[in-house]
């Protein structure tokens, strides 16, 4: 039998391995993110256990006189006290609902986060961890403690906690990478 000739095939370099691109969203799953989130709920539930455990509800107890105090008190309502004073039917449910449903989207938006977005996405595991915290609050308790209580004079600002601390510290961070400070360049990372 003839054999049949071999069409030559031009040397083709492999393909290289795939990569993904640096500015391409990455999952919420960074193990330093991880830690942050997990710092925040330990040291938040810690504090609130202790406060429950030594300071009576509605007592103080002054750490700066004329500025700082401990001072227990329970929030059954949303954010700076909003609600708390308002009853209505089935609300710690209500709460732990529009709670979790915040933290799931908060998530979302975290994992549309590129990797060298480092500070969005160091300022939403300091919310997702604060509002973890409260979260777990709301659903053991029933409530959220609150105990840090800043004041000048008679003005007082609202009563809160490492959890709502972390929220607020992660939300200016987000706020200061939204308007570009801290932000590296997808094409600076390595």
């Amino acid at each position: 039998m003839p054999e049949t000739p071999v069409a030559e095939t031009p040397d083709v370099p492999p393909a290289p391995p795939a990569t993904p691109a640096a500015d391409s969203p990455r999952g919420f799953a960074h193990p330093f993110e991880i830690g942050v989130m997990a710092v925040i709920v330990v040291l938040d539930q810690l504090t609130k256990v202790l406060v429950r455990q030594s300071i009576a509800l509605g007592d103080s107890r002054t750490i700066i006189p004329g500025f700082l105090d401990l001072t227990h008190v329970q929030n059954t309502g949303a954010a700076f006290g909003l609600l708390n004073s308002v009853d209505f039917p089935y609300k710690p449910w209500v709460m732990i609902a529009v709670a979790s449903i915040a933290l799931v989207a908060i998530a979302a938006y975290g994992t549309q986060l590129g990797f060298h977005e480092r500070m969005a996405r160091l300022g939403l595991a300091l919310i997702l961890g604060g509002a973890f915290g409260n979260l777990l609050d709301r659903a053991i308790v029933g409530h959220v403690t609150d105990f840090v209580d800043v004041y000048w004079g008679y003005s007082h600002f609202w009563a809160f906690n490492v959890a709502d601390a972390a929220i607020n510290v992660g939300a200016a961070l987000v706020l200061l990478d939204m308007i570009g400070l801290g932000r590296r360049h997808a094409s600076h990372t390595v």
